[in-house]
């Protein structure tokens, strides 16, 4: 590819149709009047079946692919010019917008799909303390600095113990799946009791979340510095999607005397025989190797109360089907709630309610009166 890539109006400032279901399939169209485009082409998950390139049509460019078993699907569109700049741009025709963490996508709906209710909720936003804890990484005493945003929903007194929400990949769970709206509203909703959050950030995501015995250590040490400064309850629950919710689980298994649940999204469980696909994936072997000695454990003396969510069309819900049958086996207390959507924020903030509520008022249940 040439060009520059971008998330722009693109080199024609093309108007059109949004994406349209018709029939068993799904619909684009770009406007191209003045016939400045010499190539349209659809970039989105190659789960998604159908070809890729658009055909031209007396008044622009129009594809027509399977209506994906999907409830919503992020996408861009590869537009090339005679000039020879080939841009990936946003469908200018589509209002729909998602921020990603790789940038902006437009998003095309399919009939039926609606927003979680929460997200129309007015809630205090709660607030927020910034620190940075120097953790043991390793055998050999090294330390390595992680930081920390602790959100505390409103009314929380700063010296209230509550409970805790460890989130990996913290600051992109809050900014693209709203997950501080989630937790204000179903602690105001009395859902679940007041809970804080502790939002690590992925400062070294690939050596730290793809199963580094090392970096499990250091975060189990990095919490105790957190919760001696921010007073919790024991039963600690850990969040994550794709790699973090790898460590997430690794987490929550290594310290099973403080945890008592995890919720792992879309989680990188790879074997070789599933995920070939990601043999030349750095950290594979090790991923690997994990995911084996999780699997091959006969049982657990402390079982975890264990949630994980995963699009059905994703690479990876073949292993996260593996992985919940092993954990059940294993004696965890395990629920498996496939989704209609990919590899992305969005499709993990629609599972938060009901299977996060869910699996926060079972470990949280003991001791808890609804208010």
């Amino acid at each position: 590819m040439t060009g520059t890539e971008s998330a722009g109006a693109g080199p024609a400032a093309a108007t059109g149709q949004p994406p349209s279901v018709i029939e068993d399939a799904l619909v684009f169209t770009l406007a191209d009047p003045e016939r400045a485009l010499i190539q349209v082409s659809l970039d989105c998950d190659d789960a998604v079946l159908g070809r890729r390139r658009f055909r031209r049509t007396t008044s622009g460019w129009l594809l027509s692919i399977p209506r994906p078993d999907l409830n919503r699907l992020e996408y861009r569109l590869v537009v090339s010019n005679r000039g020879g700049v080939t841009e990936v741009i946003c469908d200018p025709a589509n209002p729909e917008r998602v921020q990603t963490a790789f940038g902006q996508r437009s998003v095309a709906l399919m009939p039926g799909y609606e927003r979680p209710g929460w997200l129309r909720r007015d809630v205090s936003p709660g607030s927020t303390q910034e620190i940075t804890v120097e953790a043991r990484a390793g055998d050999d005493g090294s330390g390595i600095e992680i930081p920390v945003t602790i959100w505390s929903p409103a009314g929380l007194a700063a010296d209230a113990a509550a409970r805790l929400l460890v989130v990996h990949d913290g600051p992109e769970y809050v900014a693209l799946a709203d997950l501080t709206h989630y937790a204000a509203t179903v602690i105001s909703d009395h859902a679940v009791p007041p809970f804080r959050l502790a939002c690590l950030h992925p400062v070294e995501r690939d050596p730290w979340y793809a199963a580094n015995p090392d970096y499990v250590q250091a975060e189990l040490d990095a919490l105790d510095h957190v919760v001696a400064s921010v007073p919790t309850t024991d039963r600690w629950v850990a969040l994550g999607a794709s790699l973090g919710g790898l460590t997430s689980l690794l987490v929550a298994l290594s310290g099973a005397d403080r945890f008592g649940g995890v919720m792992a999204q879309s989680g990188s469980f790879f074997s070789s025989d599933l995920d070939p696909q990601e043999s030349s994936y750095p950290y594979f072997a090790r991923v690997v190797d994990a995911v084996s000695r999780l699997e091959q454990v006969e049982h657990v003396d402390r079982p975890l109360q264990v949630a994980l969510t995963c699009g059905r069309l994703e690479e990876n819900f073949a292993n996260n089907d593996a992985m919940a049958s092993a954990l059940a086996d294993h004696g965890h207390l395990v629920v498996f709630a496939p989704v209609q959507d990919l590899h992305n924020y969005t499709a993990w903030r629609d599972a938060l309610d009901p299977t996060l509520t869910d699996l926060l008022q079972t470990v949280w249940s003991t001791g808890w009166v609804t208010g």
